[in-house]
């Protein structure tokens, strides 16, 4: 390729990556549906989107290096301590079992469908065993089931990333070094094992460098996320130097000792490293897909059909079935995690990484694994984001739409404004710091939050899950300015807080951002004073004239979603919808 060639490949790839990604946010459908299909036929349509003129050989070892830190990224996201309760048994189950059974049932119909050896169909088998946060997630926005099944499968499709990593390396040697997949015998056992204990060793050495960066020079978040990457960097290729795909190990054992090790407490969002991880998926996938062409792709495409059909409809409802059994799910619950195992990111990577080193080796049946898993991908995917939401709906596992609200604060007023909107249809969790308060929230029927709830809620490396909207009203204006700051990345919604006095002499609230409830008319000091002068909230249609001398505090749509009015703008009602307003302090009679 020449210069110009080679130049505009590169700029059109990271052009794909970015511009589908930016389309899928738009449709609301996993990055996958847009970006396999889009490299696809970028590489069948063009000859400038070809990794492999583009990079040559280099394209695996990128590839792998790559995979690495999406590995290490999941790692850091697994806070094992969280995984508790009834939850850890049904997600232990789900990948014991899933792991396992998937394994032996491709290992099993491969050779006879694809028309490939034992060992190979090992290799695919290990490979489909994963699934993966960066495609359930955004199917499970989508679909909004409830809590505890979101909580399932989010973990089991984190968790399912490294150790599928972890067996596909393992594999991966045994497959490359023999003729068979004979774990019995003593040798191969013992390659297992060094390739275990490179990666782990690697894995230590990561975490100690780790340490020293993040926690003895404390960088800050620029450098700190440029230095993880290095380091990730550098041990996974120093590991892949040492032994073959080990540096996979080492990079998933460095995000869980970070995640896991107290001392290191990693930010639950890492704005730049998220950044970097949705290019690399991105670069990926499109790399991916087009180095698989449509030559490939047809011999493969009924079998990868059936392969599909096998396990929908026979491998994931048997997972399901043994894992959630004698639990607390639902019917319904139990038949939609049966429903929701889409293939993602690392099986794309891990299917060429390994299919490429296998087809250098001169494996037969070597190159059916790219074009089969691409297949696969492609297939549940697509499946899944078509039947998830009316399946969800049939099964009756959909969250009922609405914003749940945490109201912090325990002053008269506010336990008054909570159940207000709690008469408004809303779901209220209230928290307050002292005694007194949280036996006024407890006296009015609200949800009171357990005690460290909000000392969790603004702790860097938490998040509060069900959580849409938070409005900070303690008495405390600094209070109220800080925890809006430090709770914007912790929340999957808006933090609003109740203005301070206009001549506030606060050390931070009176110049901290943010959007202010009600405006600056509406403050704290204003609201308690009118409240204790008798004045009350009230709920009310919003084709209902507006009383006098009423002002309209929140807009509650017609599907429960709380619309605040805030200093930077108004909320202006529709039919349908229910207005929460405050009304005068009453006149005292004349004397």
């Amino acid at each position: 390729m020449t210069d110009d060639e080679i130049l505009l490949g590169l700029a059109l790839t990271v052009v794909l990556a970015t511009g589908s990604q930016i389309l899928a946010s738009k449709l609301r459908v996993p990055a996958l549906i847009i970006l396999l299909p889009v490299g696809f036929a970028a590489g069948a349509l063009t000859d400038v989107v070809d990794p492999d003129k583009l990079l040559g050989p280099d394209f695996s070892d990128l590839v792998s290096l790559s995979v690495a830190v999406i590995l290490y990224d999941a790692g850091v996201g697994l806070d094992l301590r969280k995984l508790a309760g009834h939850t850890r048994g049904i997600v232990g189950r789900l990948l014991v079992y899933g792991v396992l059974i998937t394994f032996l049932v491709v290992a099993a119909v491969a050779p006879a469908m694809f028309d490939m050896p034992l060992r190979v169909a090992a290799m695919l088998g290990v490979i489909l065993v994963v699934s993966g946060p960066t495609v359930v997630g955004p199917l499970l926005d989508f679909v909004r089931p409830s809590d505890k099944v979101r909580r399932i499968l989010i973990w089991e499709g984190t968790l399912t990333d490294p150790i599928g990593g972890i067996l596909g390396a393992l594999v991966f040697h045994a497959v490359a070094s023999s003729h068979h997949v004979d774990l019995g015998r003593g040798y191969q056992l013992g390659q297992f094992l060094i390739s275990l204990a490179v990666g782990l060793v690697g894995g230590i050495v990561g975490t100690a460098l780790l340490w020293f960066t993040l926690r003895t020079l404390r960088l800050g978040e620029t450098l700190g996320t440029l230095a993880q990457l290095a380091i990730v960097i550098g041990v996974s290729a120093g590991c892949d130097i040492v032994r073959e795909d080990t540096g996979l190990i080492a990079a998933i054992m460095a995000g869980l000792a970070v995640a896991n090790i107290r001392g290191f407490d990693m930010p639950a969002r890492r704005p730049f490293f998220e950044t970097l991880i949705q290019l690399i998926i991105g670069l990926l996938f499109i790399s991916i897909s087009a180095t698989v062409t449509p030559a490939s792709v047809v011999p493969v495409l009924l079998p990868a059909l059936g392969l599909i059909g096998i396990l929908v409809l026979v491998v994931r409802p048997v997972v399901a079935f043994g894992a959630a059994a004698r639990t607390d799910l639902t019917r319904g619950e139990r038949a939609f995690v049966g429903w929701m195992a889409p293939r993602g990111i690392v099986a794309a990577s891990t299917a060429s990484a390994f299919s490429a080193g296998l087809v250098q080796r001169g494996v037969p049946g070597a190159a059916k694994i790219l074009p089969a898993t691409f297949l696969v991908i492609v297939g549940t995917v697509l499946l899944y984001a078509l039947t998830a939401a009316p399946v969800a709906r049939r099964l009756g596992v959909v969250k009922v739409a609405g914003t749940r609200v945490l109201l912090v604060g325990g002053a008269p007023w506010v336990v008054d404004l909570g159940r207000t909107l709690r008469s408004a249809g809303l779901d209220v969790l209230m928290w307050a710091g002292l005694d007194e308060e949280r036996e006024r929230i407890k006296e009015s029927g609200l949800a009171l939050a357990k005690g460290d709830l909000l000392a969790t809620a603004i702790n860097p490396g938490a998040r509060l899950e069900g959580v849409t909207a938070v409005f900070l009203a303690t008495d405390d204006d600094d209070f109220n300015a800080l925890a809006s700051i430090v709770m914007q990345d912790n929340v999957d919604g808006p933090v609003y807080r109740v203005g301070p006095p206009h001549d506030s002499h606060g050390v931070v609230a009176p110049y901290t951002g943010g959007d202010i409830l009600f405006g600056r008319s509406l403050v704290r000091h204003v609201l308690a004073e009118r409240y204790g002068r008798g004045a009350r909230f009230v709920v009310q249609p919003a084709t209902a004239p507006l009383p006098p001398e009423h002002e309209t505090l929140f807009v509650v749509r017609a599907d429960h979603q709380l619309d605040p009015v805030t200093e930077r703008r108004e909320s202006a009602p529709a039919e349908g919808d229910t207005v929460v307003l405050l009304g005068p302090a009453p006149t005292p009679p004349p004397l």
